[in-house]
């Protein structure tokens, strides 16, 4: 290349990296996944607006090859990311389901596919019908993992019942969808002698049980390091190069051998390695790469020219594309009895179709399989389905409906119990030791660790579950290392992990779906940085209806204490204050003391007597009318003291409140 066409390289891929980002941004703030707006800039400066004017211009034809090629190398990457993120532990306990539905939901598109596209060949001049058909009927039926999970991400549906049966079916739909295509593919393609296209099976088993037991030593490598190295990387892109190479030699199309070596890799154990390794490719691939296989992708669709036999034909492609997928997936999954709203949720994630789409009519064009216009018409169903895919979810499977879900699946979790119940949303181990405390002196009783992880920041290529993978093992695990010395005191200890947007709702929500008798959260001064801060503040019985006592962590106790001591404030908060310090003070046999104001009413000055602990006040005991004031009995404030209050008590590590059940 010329000085000049690389001037105008660098040029084109910033101005195509900058209408990418501001469109994808757009898109995002209507509800939509930003592929969506990244493949629309690729067809806004196509001829179907402008004609030629802005491509010839921006893009010449003597730097087209160039950006091709940035193009392939960013494919190659998106589809690595495609197979690595396809996981089996997403199928687990669910594999008759999945499998019902992901069949369903490849066959009738298949079927229906492959019928039109003899209609079609007709109006096409289509010489190879077979092949033809086969490859139309499976671009139908392919379904987009990535824009599916992150459609469920975004509505935080990952960890309902719905969500994972819509990752599972989704991730055999892919398997199956991807295998087929690399048949089809491989049919369909010209230069590629019989015997190297019969190589294509002992290539995979291989990769499967020759390389992917190679690969398992770089998580190790990865640990060792405590990073990403630049090396493990490199090897990881070196094969993945080889394996492209490899099946492009054999026939097959190279993003087929990218997508198998994405599907070797380490997941059990490498889940630092693999979220790591999505990140750094997603700044090549995301930022510079994709961006370049939008546009030119997007200069072949052409909507210009389209008459009503036309208009006719897209139709036809969108009846048989959004009906085959639709019904296909909602009849396999009531054949297993999945009730009608979640069967319908499933179909409507079924039929997203994104970026994945594109790259196979990509495929389909450079085979010489689709013309011009039915390139340009396969993308238009390609972008109508995944535009519709959200909101049709949000119709058939409101926010209600996915709240009284997570509710209902923590209930589950925890099963049907009379034991006295206390919850815990704090990371701490001396808050989780107090929480024990509390709850042995109810036997039977149970201690329930929360967490609510935070969302991270999504990737904008593949699916996204790799951080959010990382994240929930690192909770899962250290609420089990919490667990540990309660359940040493012979406590049963339930665990709950779940991502959230707005963790003080979430945990309302969360205490009013399992009803504890205690909940411990985190608030005023203490910022625990193993837990989303939930702040609560406010009305203890109008923020966790269906607790019987609200216990906020103002900070942190220390994690040995020699005593108790309970600032009494008058009313119900001040009584069951006393309540808790006395059972804490039975639990480690120390000292209880109370610190009473000036004047107490009746009812709480008995409480305090009925006690016979130690006072702290500068009064003495006499009458003042209907009121006891209690005086001075002598004592200083105790040392390395657990300090509790009542509602509106400063100066105290826990504030007692009663909740709505008291």
């Amino acid at each position: 290349m010329t000085a000049h066409q690389v001037g105008q390289l660098l040029l084109a891929l910033a101005a195509v990296i900058a209408l990418a980002r501001v469109l994808g941004a757009l898109a995002k703030r209507i509800g939509q996944p930003p592929v969506i707006g990244e493949i629309f800039a690729g067809v806004l400066i196509g001829p179907t607006l402008f004609g030629t004017v802005v491509t010839d211009h921006l893009l010449p034809t003597d730097i087209r090859p160039a950006l091709s090629g940035l193009a392939n190398v960013g494919l190659v990457l998106f589809m690595f990311i495609v197979g690595y993120e396809l996981d089996t532990a997403l199928v687990q306990g669910r594999k008759r389901v999945a499998a019902s539905v992901s069949i369903g939901s490849i066959l009738l598109p298949f079927g229906l596919g492959t019928g039109l596209a003899f209609w079609l060949a007709g109006n096409h001049d289509v010489t190879r019908v077979w092949p033809f058909a086969l490859f139309i009927g499976a671009a139908m039926s392919v379904t987009a993992f990535p824009v599916l999970a992150r459609i469920l991400t975004d509505r935080g549906m990952q960890r309902t019942e719905v969500g994972g049966l819509a990752l599972a079916s989704a991730a055999v739909d892919d398997v199956v969808a991807w295998t087929g295509l690399a048949f089809i593919v491989t049919f369909a393609g010209a230069g590629a002698t019989d015997w190297r296209i019969l190589l294509a099976v002992p290539y995979t088993l291989v990769m499967f049980f020759g390389v992917r037991p190679l690969l398992r030593r770089l998580a190790a490598a990865r640990d060792r390091a405590g990073r990403l190295t630049p090396d493990v990387l490199g090897v990881i892109l070196v094969g993945l190069l080889l394996s492209c190479f490899v099946t492009e030699y054999l026939g097959v199309h190279a993003i087929f051998g990218a997508f198998l070596f994405g599907a070797v890799m380490p997941r059990a154990g490498a889940e630092a390695l693999r979220h790591e390794i999505l990140e750094r490719l997603e700044q090549v691939s995301v930022l510079l790469l994709l961006p370049a296989f939008f546009v030119l992708s997007g200069m072949k669709v052409d909507l210009s020219t389209m008459d009503l036999r036309g208009l006719l034909e897209l139709g036809l492609i969108l009846v048989v594309a959004i009906s085959g997928k639709f019904l296909g997936a909602y009849v396999g999954a009531r054949t297993q009895k999945v009730p009608a709203r979640q069967a319908g949720a499933l179909a409507a994630l079924m039929n997203t179709r994104g970026l994945t789409e594109i790259i196979i009519l990509t495929v389909g064009l450079q085979l010489g399989l689709l013309d011009g216009s039915l390139f340009s018409m396969m993308v238009v169903m390609a972008l109508v389905t995944t535009v519709m895919a959200g909101p049709l979810l949000s119709w058939i499977y409101p926010r209600r409906q996915v709240d009284r879900d997570i509710a209902t699946a923590e209930r589950a979790a925890l099963g049907e119990t009379e034991n006295y119940r206390v919850l815990v949303a704090h990371g701490h181990p001396a808050v989780v030791a107090l929480a024990a405390d509390l709850a042995s002196a109810h036997p039977p009783a149970e201690v329930v660790l929360s967490r609510l992880v935070p969302y991270r920041a999504p990737v904008e290529v593949g699916a996204g579950l790799s951080g959010e993978l990382l994240d929930m093992t690192r909770a899962m695990g250290e609420l089990e290392a919490l667990a540990g010395p309660v359940r040493d005191r012979g406590l049963t200890v339930p665990v709950l992990a779940r991502f959230s947007a707005d963790p003080g709702r979430d945990l309302a929500e969360q205490v009013a779906a399992i009803g504890p008798d205690i909940v411990l959260v985190p608030g005023g001064a203490d910022r625990d940085a193993n837990v989303a801060p939930t702040t609560p503040g406010g009305d203890a019985r109008a923020r966790f209806p269906g607790a019987g006592l609200v216990v906020t962590v103002t900070a942190v106790p220390p994690e040995d204490w020699s005593s108790v001591l309970v600032r009494v404030a008058d009313g119900a908060d001040g009584e069951a204050a006393l309540r808790v310090g006395t059972a804490l003070a039975a639990a480690r046999s120390v000292e209880l003391a109370v610190q009473v104001p000036g004047r107490v009413s009746r009812r709480t000055s008995a409480l305090v007597t009925a006690l016979g602990c130690r006072v702290l006040t500068d009064l003495v005991a006499r009458r003042a009318g209907r009121v006891e004031v209690l005086e001075h009995r002598g004592g200083a404030t105790p040392a390395s003291a657990l300090v509790l209050g009542g509602d509106g008590v400063q100066d105290v590590h826990l504030n007692v409140r009663t909740g709505e059940r008291e």
